[in-house]
């Protein structure tokens, strides 16, 4: 790699004592290296370094597999509730160079819950999600709390084709390799690496606090579905979302920590199937398109966003988003990009 600013994309599988490795482009690199160009660096500069790239499908490269859209999914630190709140406000900005039928649109959503979410969460999303209203007790219909705003909705696999397509346009070089440390990423023109490895920190930054967290969904044909609802139970996610610029409707879901296992669940499927019908009946008896499962790149104490120098290369870590890595992501490259570049006056 022979570029100033490498962004590197990596995921393992660590089902065996052997690791297999494989490198994913990600949501997450994707928004750092858009953060990079926002502020001054060249595009012709950067490279991103993936085995997996946007039109790829595998279990660990996660971002294709996303329900996608800003929901209260995310942590309610500080640190989270401005990631959440600067992706919410630039995304427009980012909709506006990708262009139409991009896979990003603005739809409503309904969220409850069977427990009251924290009032730093709430005072926080209060203050800048449109249309904002808090469900009166009379219509929660036995649920504890409720909300309904106007939120972002993501197509994961059709927004991130088009996002690399766009960053290709501009110069950014994407390559194809599988590596098996960060040292492996760098040339002696590299002046500052971009860890965005997800889930594959674990082994590549032999970070163990790294865990994953398995979702199974069904993807179905519901054009007339144009919301999404979400339920948070105390052990439970239940969420239909739809795709923009499709008929596709995400049915989920499960959040199962510390499960690495891509099968998918006839039992799951009939789960996911009752309850999001009991939460939105219309979706009922649609057809299937598929089935699919997806490990959140989940960490314990939250997001590592961090500067380290080994040898002569700086390496910025950004990873950890877990399952918010589209609603917190562009605020966590923001972070990211700004460790290095203020520092350089750029």
């Amino acid at each position: 790699m022979d570029k100033e600013y490498v962004i590197l994309g990596y995921v393992s599988h660590p089902l065996s004592y052997e690791t297999i490795l494989t490198f994913s482009a990600g949501v997450i690199g994707l928004y750092t290296c858009y953060s990079l160009i926002e502020k001054g660096v060249a595009a012709k500069n950067i490279e991103i370094v993936a085995q997996h790239l946007p039109g790829d499908t595998s279990k660990l490269y996660t971002s294709p597999w996303a329900g996608g859209n800003f929901s209260c999914i995310s942590p309610d630190d500080a640190g989270t509730l401005k990631y959440d709140k600067f992706t919410y406000t630039n995304l427009g900005k980012l909709f506006k160079k990708l262009g139409p039928n991009c896979g990003l649109a603005k739809l409503p959503t309904t969220e409850m819950w069977d427990f009251e979410p924290s009032q730093a969460k709430i005072d926080s999303i209060s203050g800048y999600l449109e249309n904002f209203t808090i469900i009166p007790e009379k219509d929660l219909k036995g649920k504890k709390f409720g909300v309904k705003y106007t939120t972002w909705n993501f197509n994961c696999p059709k927004f991130i084709q088009h996002f690399h397509q766009y960053l290709s346009s501009l110069g950014v070089t994407f390559t194809r390799k599988s590596l098996t440390s960060l040292s492996e990423a760098t040339s002696s023109s590299t002046i500052v690496l971009f860890n965005c490895s997800g889930i594959g920190a674990y082994y590549l930054t032999k970070d163990e606090k790294v865990f994953p967290v398995r979702g199974q969904v069904l993807v179905i044909d519901a054009p007339h579905i144009k919301e999404n609802r979400m339920f948070w139970g105390t052990d439970s996610a239940t969420y239909i979302i739809p795709r923009p610029d499709s008929t596709e409707v995400v049915l989920g879901g499960f959040v199962q920590s510390g499960n690495w296992s891509g099968d998918t669940l006839k039992t799951e499927t009939e789960d996911i199937v009752q309850r999001t019908t009991a939460l939105f009946p219309e979706t009922a008896n649609m057809r299937v398109l598929r089935v699919a499962t997806g490990l959140r790149p989940y960490r314990e104490g939250g997001v590592r966003i961090e500067k380290q120098t080994i040898g002569s290369v700086v390496i910025i870590h950004n990873y950890g988003a877990g399952g918010y890595g589209y609603q917190a992501g562009l605020g966590m490259a923001d972070h990211a990009t700004a460790l290095h570049l203020d520092q350089a006056k750029l």
